[in-house]
């Protein structure tokens, strides 16, 4: 089954997990959202549905992947063809702007979950 937005949530615990999906709920509420710890979820994720997914990938990645870096694994995913759309969940500028350079729209931090700027994004990607 393909969706029309699918928002997977890339490497968060489960506390940042929660407060993430329900900021995409509230924004989207016709989100579809799934979560990925480990590349072979992400891999079975992108498989069924890799142009309508938008990847939120956290910094500092939570689970099993090859590498512990979310900016590591957008400039993986970046390189492929048909990359999907990408967005770092960081706090830190320094690695929002690391992530766009290696091919991730501009992220937002989780102590910006509940702005208006973050609402933006959600739906900006989604396109």
């Amino acid at each position: 089954m393909i969706f029309e937005r699918t928002f997977v949530l890339v490497g968060h615990c489960w506390a940042d997990r929660s407060a993430l999906k329900s900021t995409i709920a509230r924004t989207v509420p016709d989100a579809t959202i799934v979560r990925a710890n480990s590349t072979a979820a992400l891999d079975k994720v992108l498989t069924v549905d890799r142009e309508g997914a938008v990847l939120m990938v956290n910094r500092v990645l939570d689970g099993r992947f090859a590498t512990d870096s979310g900016v590591e694994l957008i400039r993986q995913l970046a390189r492929g063809d048909a990359a999907p759309a990408m967005l770092l969940i960081s706090d830190y500028p320094e690695a929002q702007t690391e992530a766009e350079v290696a091919g991730a729209l501009r992220g937002f931090g989780k102590s910006q979950l509940h702005e208006a700027q973050t609402a933006d994004k959600i739906t900006g990607s989604a396109r």
